[in-house]
């Protein structure tokens, strides 16, 4: 398969696959397939519908779609010359109303280069839990494909396997990658532990995108029905929130010809960095920057602290996103001479791998020490009784802040002691770290549309006194 032109365009592609590889699939899904002709046929269709339509600058699109028709819908926005939005389908009606008189309220773009157009919004829960949006120009995913090609080399030469809604951001640039590659994409409108078995195991040299619960979710079922390796697979690629580590031997077990891989990133920044997973790296490591991205650490990205002190993670790449669009909050990311912070705090060793400490706006000061809860969270995650836990601070008179640890039982478990839990916090952290004050959650775990924990929520439950928190000692 010869490579593709120099695109400009992330839709670009398309046509010159529809015209190389016509009958090739483009996206296969549960009931069936589209080939790059059809594929594009169905996209030029749209996009001269949109243009008879005289259709607003930027389009959103409602995210109730089916997954096939998102993409249709989405791809032909861009190959009209538009921007396209995706919404959620669970926004209430006012939040939709909102985001909709957001986006008609953007100011219209001066002309550019294609590759500087904006062509997509996405939306993050942001810390308020109200939906704000990231818009990207082209130049940002199209480099993004082409550091992919670059730093993981022959292995993202296959069919990339997209097990996730098009509202989430990480599933969408995986379908749009293989569209690009011209390998083709595999998307469920669902996600099914059992169907992404099914789809790696049924074409070679696949491509997994993926976050760390839908990995468990496929551990848990091939142990539970004694599967088979899937050798297909030549590269898994994690993000989304913490790989727990000590999955990753299943994993290989799993995937025994895969390379995998944890990458660090954010909306606003596509990759930052990227490393091997390994159950035996340091437990903040997130990897070195991709070959497109410079980093400084410091409360300014022109004053660097020391190698290995803890700062502001500041990043410089073609991979930045352009502006907000709606309910901007106190975790925007901040900008500074080309150089951006989505307030993450960390620090680089001397082999140059960035160590993630945590959000700037998570940090505790307890006995006049800085805490990062992810760091004690992931510690607690790594126990097997725990499903899930979140680490938050209150007032207390003589340390300042009290740590608290809220905890969801795993299925089938049976949580330790309190005393038992600190404990396993001080095998590896340090002692003023461990929480002195132990909660179990009952009932569903509170979680932001974007499927991360919500850490206000269960913050404000404990200070509330929620009856779903009950005492653990």
């Amino acid at each position: 398969m010869s490579a593709p032109p120099p695109f400009q365009q992330v839709h670009a592609p398309l046509a010159h696959w529809a015209a190389q590889r016509p009958g090739a699939i483009a996206l296969a899904h549960e009931t069936g397939h589209l080939t790059f002709a059809e594929l594009h046929a169905r996209v030029q269709q749209r996009a001269q519908a949109l243009q008879a339509a005289q259709a607003p600058a930027t389009v959103l699109l409602s995210g109730a779609l089916g997954v096939v028709e998102t993409l249709v819908e989405f791809l032909g926005v861009l190959a009209s010359g538009r921007c396209a939005a995706i919404g959620d389908p669970a926004w209430p009606a006012p939040i939709a109303t909102s985001v909709q008189a957001a986006i008609g309220a953007l100011p219209p773009l001066a002309p550019t280069a294609p590759g500087l157009a904006p062509f997509y919004i996405g939306f993050t829960s942001g810390s308020t839990g109200m939906p704000k949006g990231f818009r990207r120009h082209h130049q940002s995913w199209v480099e993004s494909f082409r550091v992919s090609q670059h730093d993981f080399g022959t292995a993202m030469a296959g069919r990339i396997v997209a097990p996730g809604s098009m509202t989430h951001s990480l599933f969408l640039f995986g379908a749009m990658l293989g569209l690009w590659t011209g390998a083709g994409s595999v998307v469920q409108a669902h996600f099914s532990a059992e169907r992404t078995l099914h789809d790696l195991a049924s074409a070679p040299d696949s491509v997994l995108v993926a976050v760390p619960s839908q990995l468990l979710l496929m551990l848990q079922l091939a142990q539970r029905r004694h599967c088979a390796a899937v050798p297909q697979v030549r590269l898994v690629l994690i993000s989304g929130a913490r790989w727990m580590r000590e999955h990753t031997p299943a994993l290989r077990r799993l995937f025994p010809q895969a390379r995998i891989v944890e990458f660090y990133g954010a909306s606003e920044a596509s990759y930052v960095a990227w490393m091997d997973a390994s159950e035996d790296a340091p437990p903040q490591a997130v990897g070195r920057p991709f070959s497109n991205v410079a980093l400084r650490i410091g409360d300014h990205p022109h004053t660097p602290v020391p190698q290995g002190e803890t700062g502001r993670i500041w990043m410089r790449s073609p991979m930045l996103f352009m502006d907000y669009v709606h309910a901007i909050d106190g975790s925007a990311a901040v900008q500074e001479d080309g150089w951006l912070s989505v307030r993450d705090m960390g620090w680089l060793d001397a082999q140059g791998l960035l160590h993630l400490c945590g959000r700037e706006s998570r940090m505790l000061v307890t006995q006049g020490k800085n805490l990062f809860p992810e760091e004690v969270e992931a510690r607690l995650l790594a126990h097997p009784a725990i499903a899930q836990a979140s680490v938050l601070g209150l007032p207390d008179r003589l340390r300042g802040l009290r740590v608290h640890a809220v905890l969801a039982v795993a299925p089938g478990q049976t949580l330790p002691d309190g005393l038992a839990l600190a404990h396993w916090c001080r095998a590896t952290l340090e002692a003023y770290k461990a929480p002195r004050q132990w909660w179990c959650w009952h009932g569903p775990w509170p979680q932001t549309r974007s499927g991360k924990t919500d850490h206000a929520a269960l913050a404000q439950a404990l200070q509330a006194a929620d009856e779903r928190l009950r005492p653990w000692r």
